[in-house]
């Protein structure tokens, strides 16, 4: 590989990486090709970007990203995941592999320029989808004015009574 070939890839990923909201380092030494195609056809998707990187080049291309935080972890086998969206599947479909394939490490990841470690991406993974917690969040914002609602007819009703006992009463 030649110079400029070195160059556009650090200019694509360094555009890549200024872009994602997160991103996971994952050692894939070890895996076989059928579990490496699984693992990206996976990843690709839910909207995942999955490189095998040369660490030189992830190196220089993180620099002046929020990805540079991962700089000291980079070494060895690496591949990176990237998510621009939605943080919450990468971390699913990696611990999900990283279950099934012994030979799969997730090393750390990084969300909006802060580091999470190993637990914190299974505890991630253990979260339900963007769309299954908004929509959790409306059900809750939507039960308030319901309830709202319902105490003040409750109120109404318990006045239209009381009227109703005290014109009886003077009947």
């Amino acid at each position: 590989m030649d110079r400029n070939e070195k160059e556009k890839i650090v200019t694509g990923l360094k555009e890549r990486l200024g872009k994602a909201c997160g991103t996971f380092l994952v050692d894939y030494h070890g895996l076989n090709v059928g579990a490496l195609t699984k693992l990206r056809r996976e990843l690709t998707e839910t909207n995942i970007e999955f490189r095998v990187v040369k660490n030189r080049l992830l190196s220089i291309a993180c620099q002046d990203t929020e990805t540079a935080v991962l700089k000291d972890y980079i070494g060895g086998p690496c591949a990176l995941a990237i998510t621009y969206d939605d943080v919450v599947m990468p971390a699913k479909v990696l611990t999900k592999f990283d279950r099934e394939y012994e030979a799969l490490e997730i090393k750390i990841g990084q969300i909006n320029g802060k580091i999470i470690d190993l637990p914190a991406i299974r505890r991630l993974a253990q979260l339900p989808s963007r769309e299954i917690l908004l929509s959790q969040l409306l059900f809750s914002l939507s039960g308030v004015p319901t309830s709202f609602v319902r105490i003040l007819s409750e109120m109404l009703k318990r006045l239209v009574t009381v009227l109703e006992a005290i014109k009886g009463q003077k009947a």
